[in-house]
């Protein structure tokens, strides 16, 4: 039987009126433009769930409720308004609280509904019973528990008001007998910050700083993505003529395309951002928290610069000089403030006008010399590596993707290559129709990705990473719910096989629900970050790192997608065109399964394991 689907009602209803608990959420829901939500139905909640399809709501089904999660914080950072998951009680809720802290460290404006157990069954231990509210209490910015149906409203109301105020994730919990009865109840309209660029003498003080900088340099975090700050960035690296670094996993909030673009910090970035920003004797970061992961040593270098000043402009008090020590914190709205500072700026004469033309020639030498290191990088060279790869020439293979261990960086610019041919493709002017997101993850051994992401972003919103929480299972489902969010834009994931077989099932949803992606699975057959440590620390003693796969294209196959097989490197380009037509022009989901060698990159961070110490003497040998 096919599912019953009414005309649609998108008219907000006005004043206060008598109707159901029920109706006053669903109606609330349509004030704050809920379109799509993703989750498992259930009994908890299907008094609402019955009028979703009459007030405009499509709930989309998942394999796996994290997987729903994960889709609802996909679709908000592309839609750049709320995502919504919804589940039943108890253990549907439990399932979501992975994809919500992801989501909270993403400062992604993700709802989750939760109904609860019913008020009169509460403490007796009941069927599926659980105290919902302290399993979200770490990674929500607020928790809405409805007390009384009569306020069922101003509670779901609140939650959507709270998760855009705050950029963060908000719960909404309801006992499922609180769907029910009589009320009277007037839908409360969203209400939304208007954000300013911050105090007037924080503001100056800024100003001030970079009148006297010699070598400015912008590190573009998060926040100017959100607050949709990508040209008032740029104006202002301009004005300064200071190189523009991206703050960690946000690559895509500035583009690729300026010659003051410089590249990501933190792991796997760029060497280039890395020496320039060393250099600075003025930092502005941008809309960044600077989180510890993007600000770490990395290729050997310690490049923060110990003697700069530092000017951090967040949105939330409480980031600023939280992790690095600062000169100037400004609390405000990252555009607002990039706009407040070029206006100070401006018709003034900066000690930095004398030195832009050199400036601009260190940025540019400083890309080339390390595109330059990049294409030099064929293989890893580390001891492991290189026995892996003799390893398969001795037993007779080839070596996976036609040598890609010798050719690396061959595979590398094909990637690249491809993925620049996706950002010119555009439906139309306005909606800048490039949609490639490199989701890394765990794709760590693949040092081809995280030394130099396969694309180089030119738009906003078009790269997602599970952020500081960096779960497994993240990069598929997210990619779903940002092509529900943009259905005209290609949508590409990148996984290891280790985190694919986490989110695998959701092929599924792609397939029953029409909503076509392409997916990427790098297969080398192991925990390639993890592993890793136990080559640098436990003298290769490998303990459950090894993975022995089926085939990802087949089983892709199975649940009624296409799946592509890549073992050569002069068909990865050929694969990538195939699976974005199919999902373009056909409406197919496409997994990649490309055939890799088991190479390891670096780990993520050196310092957080030491040499071990045993004591006893049955473990002498285990050092």
């Amino acid at each position: 039987m096919t599912d019953h689907v009414p005309q649609a009602n998108r008219t907000i209803t006005v004043g206060l009126q008598k109707m159901t608990p029920s109706e006053a959420m669903v109606e609330t829901l349509v004030a704050n433009n809920v379109t799509d939500m993703f989750g498992i139905m259930g009994s908890a909640f299907m008094d609402a769930m019955d009028i979703f399809a009459p007030a405009g709501i499509s709930l989309i089904p998942v394999v796996h409720e994290q997987g729903g999660g994960h889709m609802a914080d996909g679709y908000a950072r592309v839609a750049g308004r709320h995502g919504v998951v919804i589940g039943h009680n108890g253990p549907g809720i439990s399932n979501c609280v992975t994809a919500i802290a992801a989501a909270y460290w993403a400062h992604t404006p993700v709802v989750i509904i939760t109904p609860e157990t019913g008020t009169m069954g509460m403490g007796l231990g009941g069927f599926q019973e659980a105290n919902q509210l302290p399993m979200f209490e770490e990674f929500t910015k607020y928790q809405g528990h409805v007390t009384h149906p009569a306020r069922m409203a101003e509670f779901t109301g609140r939650c959507f008001d709270r998760a855009m105020s705050e950029m963060g994730p908000t719960q909404l919990n309801i006992p499922r007998d609180y769907f029910y009865g009589e009320i009277k109840a007037e839908i409360p309209q969203p209400s939304r910050l208007d954000r300013g660029p911050g105090g007037e003498t924080s503001l100056d003080a800024a100003a001030a700083l970079l009148a006297e900088a010699k070598f400015p340099v912008i590190i573009s975090g998060g926040g100017v993505v959100m607050g949709d700050a990508v040209d008032e960035c740029k104006a202002l690296a301009e004005r300064l003529g200071a190189p523009v670094v991206n703050s960690y996993l946000h690559n895509d909030s500035f583009p690729a395309s300026h010659p003051l673009w410089a590249g990501p910090l933190g792991y796997q970035g760029s060497k280039a951002a890395m020496k320039l920003i060393a250099q600075a004797d003025v930092v502005i970061a941008l809309g960044s928290r600077l989180g510890p992961f993007g600000t770490l040593p990395q290729h050997g270098m310690d490049y923060w610069p110990k003697n700069a000043k530092i000017i951090q402009i967040d949105a939330d008090h409480k980031m600023l000089g939280l992790v690095k020590k600062i000169s100037v914190g400004i609390c405000g709205d990252a555009k607002a403030a990039a706009i407040a500072l070029s206006q100070r700026l401006a018709g003034k004469t900066l000690a930095c006008d004398a030195t832009v033309a050199e400036r601009a020639a260190t940025v540019a030498a400083e890309k080339a010399a390390w595109e330059e290191e990049l294409n030099g990088w064929t293989h890893e060279k580390d001891a492991f590596s290189l026995d892996m790869i003799e390893e398969q020439i001795a037993v007779g293979h080839r070596i996976d993707v036609a040598d890609v261990g010798r050719d690396h960086h061959v595979f590398r610019h094909r990637l690249f290559q491809f993925a620049q041919h996706l950002a010119r493709m555009q439906v139309d002017a306005a909606e800048r129709g490039f949609f490639l997101a490199l989701l890394f993850d765990h794709v760590q051994a693949e040092r081809i990705l995280l030394v130099r992401p396969a694309v180089q972003f030119l738009f906003p919103r078009s790269f997602f990473a599970a952020m500081s929480f960096g779960n497994c299972g993240y990069a598929f489902p997210t990619i779903i719910g940002a092509k529900v969010a943009a259905p005209h834009r290609p949508a590409v994931s990148y996984a290891g096989d280790g985190a694919w077989g986490m989110s695998l099932m959701e092929t599924m949803t792609c397939v029953r629900h029409d909503i076509p992606v392409t997916a990427v699975v790098f297969h080398n057959r192991q925990w390639g970050a993890e592993k890793k440590n136990q080559v640098d620390f436990y003298n290769r003693r490998f303990v459950a790192g090894e993975l022995d796969n089926q085939s990802f294209a087949g089983i892709a196959k199975a649940m009624g997608a296409e799946g592509i097989v890549v073992d050569r490197l002069e068909d990865v380009g050929p694969a990538l065109k195939k699976a974005i037509d199919l999902q373009m022009n056909e409406g197919k989901t496409c997994i990649i399964e490309i055939m890799c060698t088991r190479e390891l990159g670096d780990p993520f961070r050196r310092d957080a394991l030491s040499r071990p110490v045993r004591l006893l003497e049955k473990y002498k040998d285990y050092v």
